[in-house]
């Protein structure tokens, strides 16, 4: 039999790993930071773009991809090239995938603070980064199939087939969430509207989290923990269950983020359906992973790689037995909007994701520059402090949530709510926000171990290089089966094939949920009364949008007794038709906003944006003091703004879109004179104009500042529904 030889690219791998323990520790210190801000919100005051609502996209979206993403692609093409016996299909390939992916990073790291964001959650990224990221995704699936099919090796490991589902459904997912009509540069508009917007994005949030930090790292465990054990998985027959029956049943998961609110129940009960069915295919693969270290648990003792892999594979379990947990209804009416949510992510994020990432890199390094760890009781150390940091930040916040949850829902035996002020719940659960914080350092204390003990062993190591192998040459077959072939063997032979039909898996769930909800009108009933916004209720939108209040702020009402008394008429589907995109939002760090409009008056908003702790003590809203800078709003983009709404469907009429700017400024000048019914405004900003003339600046009138569009779009909120007092 010919034998070949021929070099894997151990180059690409460095890269990578490099990548992921940088990106890892500016994701975690931002994470950190925002910790913190919660404990100190005015500790950026007046930095715009240090502010809370532009940093959590950022954190988000640097530990998801530039994190996890990183670190998959470096396990991710170590493993192929090793269960392929094959160098990558192109090495141009590679790299224009690895500078590509490190550019998109980048860009999201300058965008996000800056406040270019389409507001949905983990795709804030505007259009060009969009388009930056379809051209990277695609490179790297050329390299992964090319590979594939110049292989050497007969049949695809387990492994690859998870990296496969991986590429193609996150192509699908990317590309039809982030369908976007562009306005300029760096700003665009959502194609769906309101009930479809909300469909389409949690169809992607839930797979994101499933095809990109679930799939791919699946992938990793069925390659590094058996070569880290020295063990064959567990069942090759569990693992072909595993594969196909969790990539289909997944993508019909995602309405569960959705329950009791104006999505149509048809399309609720389908994603609980398939998110209990979720749990067997899910925990499946946590047993493979976990008997695959049957008769090693000794080694597993003394070995700090094995120890970060049974912390991550249990994690993978326990966020998995809680994620079909919480799309029961029952369950969800107490956990939606709460911090028991962000404790449910970070189990994932921390230990499955994160422990993982690291239990591989111990693993990688030190066989890529052939030597050891540079010291093992550093590793150990890094466990433990991990471990308690992951500890020391989930539970405080899964008490916290339940303490929300049931603080919401209290009445007094009158039938009034116990606790009528929302500020009171916040407050309860400080010392809960104190602890995560703590448990947050100690979980950044490790990483910055193991990039000490990295850094340490690269030194006393040989440099990385391309790796020498040998394989023999793939015989290329027939297409046909082998009589007495088992389908799937065949299948794990035909990668074009394997491809294809995975693809067929994951669009089943996706046509079938989302196309009737955008194509059938009665889905969504139109309500007469809802109308387009006025020109500077939009722009203040777009602020709302800009700074991140989406975060914080729901705009949803759920049909509970407790949510009624306190926020007024549960959400319509016709409520949103002409909000692109939709701000429905997923957690309540301050109370709903969707009938916020007329509650208070213009001069509470104007307040409360300056400083929120002078109306509400103990508020841990910062300020957004830059929204009152003596500078012009830009409402260049105003009309383009309104055309590009009426090409979405929202009916502008032509002589509305040519007086946009005569309108905008009626409406702000209207505001500004509301706001001198306040003394202490009209005394504050006659001064501030003697100041101006003083320095020889310019004078910008209130009216044309950012803050009355804002305060324009809050009173806006929920009044095009007649509430009956």
């Amino acid at each position: 039999m010919e034998m070949q030889q021929f070099y894997y690219d151990n180059k690409i791998v460095k890269k990578f790993i490099y990548a992921t323990i940088l990106f890892g520790v500016v994701g975690m210190i931002v994470g950190l930071t925002l910790a913190f801000m919660f404990l100190f919100p005015n500790m950026t005051d007046g930095i715009s773009w240090l502010s809370y609502g532009r940093l959590r996209p950022l954190h988000t979206n640097a530990v998801i991809f530039a994190f996890v993403g990183n670190a998959f692609f470096a396990g991710m093409y170590y493993s192929m090239q090793r269960l392929l016996k094959a160098r990558m299909y192109s090495d141009l390939l590679s790299n224009i995938h690895f500078w590509g992916w490190q550019f998109i990073i980048v860009a999201a790291a300058i965008t996000l603070p800056l406040g270019f964001s389409s507001s949905k959650e983990y795709a804030e990224l505007e259009w060009p980064i969009d388009i930056a990221i379809t051209i990277i995704w695609v490179v790297m699936g050329i390299n992964m199939i090319g590979t594939m099919i110049k292989r050497r090796e007969r049949h695809l490991y387990v492994a690859i087939w998870f990296y496969i589902a991986t590429f193609v459904t996150v192509a699908v997912l990317h590309i039809f969430n982030n369908l976007e009509l562009p306005v300029s540069a760096f700003k665009s508009y959502s194609v769906y509207a309101g009930v479809q917007d909300a469909l389409v994005q949690w169809w992607y949030g839930h797979n994101a989290v499933a095809f990109f930090l679930t799939t791919p790292f699946l992938g990793l465990m069925y390659y590094f923990v058996p070569k880290a054990a020295n063990r064959p998985v567990y069942s090759y027959r569990l693992s072909i269950v595993h594969f196909w029956s969790l990539i289909f049943i997944y993508i019909w998961a995602g309405p569960h983020h959705l329950l009791y609110s104006a999505l149509p129940n048809w399309a609720q009960n389908l994603g609980v359906a398939f998110s209990i069915m979720l749990l067997a295919p899910s925990w499946g693969g946590m047993i493979n992973g976990l008997l695959t270290l049957r008769g090693v648990w000794d080694k597993v003792r003394v070995d700090p790689v094995l120890k970060f892999f049974v912390v991550a594979i249990t994690g993978y379990g326990m966020a998995t037995f809680e994620g079909p947990m919480l799309s029961l209804k029952n369950v969800n009416a107490i956990a939606h909007y709460t911090d028991w949510i962000i404790a449910h992510v970070h189990v994932g994020a921390l230990a499955w994701n994160g422990f993982l990432a690291f239990g591989m890199i111990y693993w990688l390094v030190p066989r890529m520059t052939k030597s050891n760890l540079y010291s093992i009781k550093l590793a150990n150390f890094h466990f433990w402090i991990g471990t308690l940091g992951i500890i020391l930040y989930t539970i405080p916040m899964y008490v916290a949530g339940f303490l929300q949850a049931s603080m919401w829902k209290q009445f007094n035996p009158d039938g009034t709510l116990t606790y009528g002020n929302f500020l009171e719940t916040v407050t309860q659960i400080m010392p809960m926000y104190w602890m995560r914080a703590i448990g947050g350092t100690l979980y950044l204390t490790g990483m910055l171990v193991l990039v000490y003990n990295i850094i340490q062993t690269i030194r006393s190591g040989s440099t990385i290089e391309d790796e020498l192998a040998e394989a023999p040459a793939l015989v290329r077959i027939s297409a046909k089966r082998v009589k007495g072939e088992k389908l799937h063997p065949w299948l794990e032979r035909k990668p074009i094939q394997l491809t294809i039909l995975a693809t067929v898996a994951i669009l089943i769930g996706g046509v079938i949920q989302i196309v009737p909800t955008i194509m059938v009108k009665s889905n969504i009933p139109t309500i007469t009364s809802v109308k387009p916004y006025s020109p500077l209720e939009l722009e203040g939108r777009d602020l709302y949008i800009r700074e991140g209040c989406v975060g914080c702020h729901s705009q949803s009402v759920r049909p509970f007794r407790s949510e009624v008394e306190r926020y007024g008429p549960q959400s319509k589907a016709g409520e949103f038709v002409y909000d692109h995109p939709f701000l429905w939002g997923s957690k309540r760090t301050g109370p709903d906003l969707l009938r916020v409009g007329r509650k208070y008056n213009d001069n509470w908003h104007f307040n409360h944006f300056w400083n929120p702790q002078s109306i509400s003590a103990g508020s841990i809203m910062p300020g957004y003091k830059w929204l009152f800078d003596n500078e012009p709003m830009d409402i260049s983009l105003t009309q383009k703004k309104m055309k590009a709404m009426v090409t979405l469907g929202v009916p502008y009429t032509d002589a509305e879109v040519a007086s946009g700017l005569d309108d905008l400024r009626k409406q702000a000048i209207a505001i500004e004179e509301s706001l001198k019914n306040d003394p202490d405004f009209v005394k504050s900003y006659e001064e501030s104009k003697q100041k101006a003339a003083a320095r020889g600046e310019k004078f910008v009138p209130m009216n044309e500042r950012e803050i009355v569009a804002l305060i324009a779009y809050m009173q806006r909120l929920g009044t095009d529904i007649k509430v009956k007092k």
